[in-house]
């Protein structure tokens, strides 16, 4: 009983530190860059702002902005990465791996170059839908065979499908190449010049899977166990893998529709959060949410001095840190087999 409420203790102690981290990277989000600002013109942007001084502007319209997005999507993929894992048993899974955030660029880009669409609502449903597609198509061609859905499967499926519809959209912007200009700098993961608007669009639809796949941890834990394993303790096992798959559906959906397909966190994230919180996706899921905006934020920041006064695309940055652990995750599993 101590041991347990000790462990607690550290868990709490460690989300708290953890969303102190958070808050420095997004202040450091909004002070830092190609031109750093303080503290004083900051806190008049926020609290005495004054449309006449560029600075407070800038702080308002671009920085501010930026930061809590790269907040909002680093913690909804994080999440969508973590669900996915425990739903294919897969310690590979996540969306940018299983066709997920593919599918979900292709329509983005079809409906943006080939339809000229550039409702953001409208481009967060194509998202939806491609997301789902592309979530679907893998879920079926991973259970197809005598031994059904199994981690290999679902990673050979998943990788499939990204070839597949990252072919599909190149194709797009070769047959249009006034629209690659469009979507280029997108394509390659990136907060930079998105408006408060972009945000607010999906932020309704993030805010309640987050809450969604809090709510369903407790289902996890025990799908976890195995599907048999579920079953005999009474739980509707479709019922959560569909709850779970809707929340990853969403949640990576919005990000892409947004910020274009960034990719790792996904992976990087929900285990790095095991190791600090255990496998209890009660506390997971806030590890997650929490570690992976500090993630972003941390990649965006270094993003803008990188190449001065130019800068990366935040998803070049998310690979460079998330390929290597990918490789490492992938190598301890070979072993394992």
């Amino acid at each position: 009983m101590i041991a347990s409420k000790q462990s607690k203790d550290w868990k709490w102690s460690g989300l708290l530190a953890g969303c102190i981290v958070m808050v420095l990277g997004m202040v450091s989000s909004v002070l830092l860059g190609a031109v750093n600002y303080n503290w004083h013109t900051a806190w008049d942007a926020v609290f005495h702002y004054d449309e006449q001084v560029t600075e407070q502007v800038i702080i308002r319209t671009t920085r501010l902005p930026r930061a809590f997005i790269a907040a909002a999507i680093g913690a909804s993929l994080a999440i969508a990465g973590a669900l996915m894992q425990t739903l294919t048993r897969n310690p590979l899974a996540a969306p940018s791996v299983l066709g997920v955030n593919a599918g979900a660029t292709f329509l983005v880009v079809l409906g943006a170059v080939a339809f000229s669409v550039s409702s953001m609502q409208v481009l967060m449903m194509l998202a939806f839908a491609g997301a789902a597609g592309a979530a679907i198509i893998v879920y079926v061609l991973g259970s197809v065979g005598r031994d059904g859905l199994t981690p290999l499967k679902i990673v050979l499926a998943g990788a499939a499908m990204t070839a597949l519809f990252s072919s599909f959209t190149q194709g797009i912007l070769v047959l249009n190449k006034q629209g690659l200009n469009t979507v280029l700098y997108w394509l390659t993961g990136t907060i930079a010049g998105r408006s408060p608007d972009n945000l607010l669009a999906v932020l309704p639809y993030m805010a309640l899977c987050w809450v969604a796949a809090w709510l369903i941890a407790r289902d996890m834990n025990l799908l976890m166990m195995g599907e048999d394993s579920a079953k005999g303790l009474g739980q509707k096992t479709i019922g959560i893998k569909v709850t779970a798959g809707v929340i990853i559906v969403v949640l990576a959906g919005s990000s892409v529709s947004v910020a274009g397909p960034i990719g790792f966190i996904g992976i990087v994230i929900p285990h790095v959060s095991r190791f600090f919180a255990g496998v209890d996706h009660r506390w997971v899921i806030p590890y997650c949410a929490v570690l992976g905006a500090i993630l972003l934020l941390g990649a965006d920041i270094a993003a803008r001095f990188i190449m001065i006064p130019e800068e990366l695309p935040v998803g070049v940055m998310t690979a460079a840190i998330g390929a290597p652990f990918f490789m490492y995750i992938a190598r301890k599993g070979a072993a394992r087999s």
